[in-house]
């Protein structure tokens, strides 16, 4: 494969042999893409030079076909291509040198030419041959004359010659570094369509006016409706209520020029809506312009199983919430008239009433929201409060945003329950420290560290008693908060350290 303009064939070296067959050269010389270079610039400003110097009226760039020579420049003459069988340059092409005839009406290969003897009258022709940088012979740089120059060419004209047809390789070379160039691009837009034909969701692209201008073919095997030009046209293929929703919010993203993401109900061709995950980023392309690409992957199955799985809970936590208005009405029931222990029953029906606050940070769905740590800490533990200082909750207070409710309380309400059980917090003496510190390093991370003092853990039996509240823990540090904790048991009770990136509880 031939890749660098630089690298001509050698002066004073005939055509290689295995490119002197005809597939072999045709082949070589439809590479170089030479139709485009019909009437070229550069190349009859070179043609026309060779004619001054050469004083000669005619001069021409010939590439030899199969069955005709084109002019890719010319000079003196009208006609655009002879046939081959009349070239000259067909002879010239295969030799290491200018092919000089001072006088055609004596060349027995020429003197009968029509060229010749016909309304051209050519009489003498000089020729340097077009070599390709593998070998291939291709055509000629000539300059004519209609008068026989018994003197031939002088050593500058046959300098200047050669050098020209230098010239004239070097710019054929790069137009077929570009022609190679093209069919690379080509082959590769080809790849990339293929992947993307055969992506399984939909891709699109569109400028930074948010003009869509591009569709892979999954979009109509899916939807069989027209592409949209333009976000309005999405809200035939879009869920009403999803488009209402949806819309707005990648413009507002768009003008910001940040990504986005969002869950919509995509039409079918079949009529049929089902759930998609919709993302969109921008990216800036090599003249500093924006333009958004995105993807449609259908996730309808793995939608409806997750408000299956979301109604679920919600209904097993509406029953543990009634379970806790069942102990309380216990309590005030069995209380009742029992003035001896109307204190006591005041005190256990608040700590009830404490339980279900802090549950309903748990509950998917409909659950409370706390807008700082310190507030979300407070409502957990006040269920464990008895008017001592046995739970203390100290350090920075951080803003924490709704999404990020559920995973805190899920991992504190765990750690309080598991001290309930076992720890600190299951005898009269132990005391629990929870110390929040906020960093600006690596972006900003926020370190937790809850500690258990006055009550000794028999670490096996923590262990066996908490398998399934570790992954829990683990699951809401490391998946949902991309952070990570550390456990340690001391000789005077519990420590865990907790770590995570800020932005994870404040977006």
């Amino acid at each position: 494969m031939y890749h660098k303009a630089s690298d001509l064939w050698p002066r004073g070296e005939k055509p290689a042999q295995a490119y002197c067959g005809e597939d072999q050269r045709l082949m070589v010389l439809a590479a170089h893409g030479t139709g485009a270079l019909v009437d070229d610039a550069e190349l009859k400003g070179i043609a026309a030079l060779a004619a001054e110097i050469c004083q000669t009226p005619m001069a021409m760039v010939t590439m030899v076909k199969s069955e005709r020579q084109v002019f890719l420049a010319r000079l003196g003459v009208a006609d655009e291509e002879t046939p081959r069988p009349t070239s000259f340059c067909a002879h010239a092409m295969l030799g290491d040198s200018a092919m000089v005839v001072t006088d055609a009406t004596r060349d027995p290969r020429f003197s009968e030419n029509p060229l010749v003897t016909g309304e051209l009258g050519i009489r003498f022709y000089a020729g340097q041959p077009l070599i390709s940088a593998e070998g291939a012979p291709l055509g000629a740089l000539c300059v004519i004359d209609t008068v026989p120059r018994p003197e031939g060419l002088s050593d500058l004209q046959r300098q200047t010659l050669e050098t020209l047809g230098l010239a004239v390789m070097r710019r054929l070379a790069s137009q077929r570094q570009s022609e190679e160039r093209s069919i690379e691009q080509e082959a590769a837009q080809q790849r990339i369509q293929q992947v993307l034909d055969s992506f399984p969701g939909i891709a699109w692209s569109a400028d930074e006016g948010l003009n869509f201008d591009y569709f892979n073919a999954r979009w109509m095997e899916l939807t069989g409706a027209p592409a949209p030009k333009t976000v309005a046209e999405w809200s035939a293929s879009i869920h009403p209520e999803d488009f209402a929703r949806s819309a707005p919010a990648f413009q507002d993203s768009a003008s910001r020029g940040e990504p986005f993401e969002d869950e919509v109900r995509l039409k079918q061709a079949n009529g049929e809506w089902r759930w998609s995950l919709s993302r969109v980023v921008p990216i800036e392309t090599p003249q500093g312009e924006r333009r958004w690409v995105g993807t449609l992957i259908d996730i309808d199955r793995e939608h409806r199983q997750r408000e299956a799985n979301d109604l679920l809970a919600n209904e097993l936590s509406h029953r543990i919430k009634n379970i806790f208005a069942v102990i309380s009405g216990l309590i005030a029931i069995r209380s009742r008239g029992r003035h001896e222990v109307a204190e006591f029953a005041s005190e256990l029906s608040a700590a009830v009433r404490s339980l279900g606050t802090a549950h309903d940070y748990v509950r998917p769905l409909e659950g409370r929201s706390s807008d700082c740590l310190k507030g979300l800490l407070g409502d957990l533990l006040a269920p464990y409060h008895d008017g001592s200082d046995r739970v203390e909750i100290a350090g920075d207070d951080v803003a924490i945003g709704a999404r990020a409710a559920t995973p805190l309380a899920l991992i504190f309400h765990e750690l309080a329950t598991n001290s309930a059980k076992y720890g600190a917090l299951s005898n009269g003496k132990g005391r629990v420290q929870v110390t929040i510190a906020s960093s600006t390093e690596e972006g900003g991370r926020i370190h937790v560290i809850w500690s258990e003092t006055g009550s000794p853990v028999e670490v096996d039996q923590v262990q066996d008693r908490e398998g399934f509240g570790s992954r829990l823990l683990r699951m809401a540090i490391e998946s949902q908060l991309q952070g990570h904790f550390e456990r340690r048991f001391t000789d005077d009770g519990m420590l865990v350290e907790i770590d995570f990136p800020a932005v994870s509880i404040t977006g």
